[in-house]
């Protein structure tokens, strides 16, 4: 008699795993077979599990309407794929920075893909910038991403007419499966500005009403007013001069009568004091909840804006690799320097502050 019951026990265990390992095998089989897709009207080509998913709708952000596609393979417990591609924020180096326009088609993505994977997750978890990743000539960067109880891996590149985000998730890590998938995305090489002469240049600058409303830097902080200012100028931005040292806070155009530069030469960096309220871009360091102190980091800008050099010379030693790391992914305007661009060194204060 209890031979039969376990028996039975198991016969009903064995007809009801039926069902779920069907599923499992089914889902196994769909990812087994993968496809290289060049969807119309998009600048890219990738690689991914064949018959994704595809949704193209209007998505509202602030003022604005994007036009939005998303190429999605997901699984109901495993992995997720996707390409998400953004348009609708025109490139007009005049009215703002590329690097505004790449923020807040970052800040747009963090509101519309959250709710395609997870419908119960209506916010990112945490989205943390990890490196600036330019990709055949177009700006680009690298994220950690988490959604619930998935984590994985953002690349994010900004084209002359589209935004696109490569998405990589999954509830354990997979570093072939991100490789397989991540490294198949394409873009095709950026063609240099052509020239433009003051007439096209002046057709070409869009009606004040075009203009894009609501910038935000990635770390939800709305920009300050010199920021704004940064962002919607070009290289026409006069810094404020300060006595004795007229080339000291750099950040734009500075007026003085001199000779000719001598183009072959390269000027040494001036200097530019503290430089956290002349950033464009300043990340937060991804700190732990117990992080508490102020740490100096010397920083020094290339010749378009970007961090080449960091190092920390103030703050608590545990927490200097964290201020260094986010202090290399800020960016700034320009600096020129009697019409010729010039590197400019300055410090970053990081102020960390303990959790309660």
């Amino acid at each position: 008699m209890y031979f039969r019951r376990l028996c039975f026990a198991l016969l009903t265990l064995l007809l009801a795993a039926s069902p779920l390992a069907a599923q499992a095998q089914k889902a196994a089989d769909a990812w087994s077979e993968w496809e290289t897709i060049t969807p119309e009207g998009e600048e890219f080509t990738v690689t991914m599990p064949k018959n994704p998913t595809t949704e193209s709708i209007k998505f509202p952000y602030h003022k604005m309407e994007l036009n939005t596609r998303l190429y999605l393979a997901k699984s109901q417990t495993g992995p997720v794929l996707a390409v998400a591609s953004f348009s609708g924020i025109k490139s007009n180096p005049a009215q703002y920075t590329e690097f505004a326009r790449f923020n807040s088609y970052i800040d747009a993505f963090k509101d519309f893909f959250p709710p395609k994977v997870r419908t119960k997750d209506t916010a990112i978890t945490k989205l943390t910038p990890v490196s600036s990743r330019p990709f055949h000539g177009h700006t680009g960067r690298s994220y950690k991403i988490a959604i619930g109880e998935l984590n994985g891996v953002v690349h994010a590149f900004i084209t002359r007419k589209r935004f696109y985000a490569i998405v990589s998730l999954n509830t354990k890590k997979d570093e072939a499966l991100d490789e397989k998938f991540l490294s198949s995305f394409v873009l095709p090489e950026r063609q240099p500005d052509a020239p433009k002469n003051a007439e096209t240049a002046a057709n070409d600058t869009p009606p004040a009403q075009q203009q894009p409303v609501n910038e935000q830097t990635i770390d939800d902080k709305p920009p300050s007013a010199e920021q704004k200012q940064a962002m919607q100028g070009d290289q026409g931005v006069v810094a404020p001069k300060r006595e004795g040292d007229p080339a000291a806070s750099g950040g734009g155009e500075i007026n003085q009568p001199q000779t000719p530069p001598d183009p072959n030469q390269k000027r040494a960096p001036i200097n530019g004091g503290m430089l956290n309220g002349k950033a464009i871009y300043l990340p937060r360091p991804d700190a732990p909840a117990d992080a508490n102190g102020v740490v100096l980091v010397q920083i020094l800008i290339d010749e378009q804006g970007s961090v080449i050099d960091a190092k920390p010379v103030a703050g608590p030693q545990n927490l200097h690799a964290l201020a260094v790391n986010a202090a290399r992914l800020a960016r700034f305007m320009p600096t020129v320097l009697s019409g010729v661009p010039v590197q400019v060194s300055g410090t970053l204060s990081y102020n960390f502050v303990r959790s309660n």
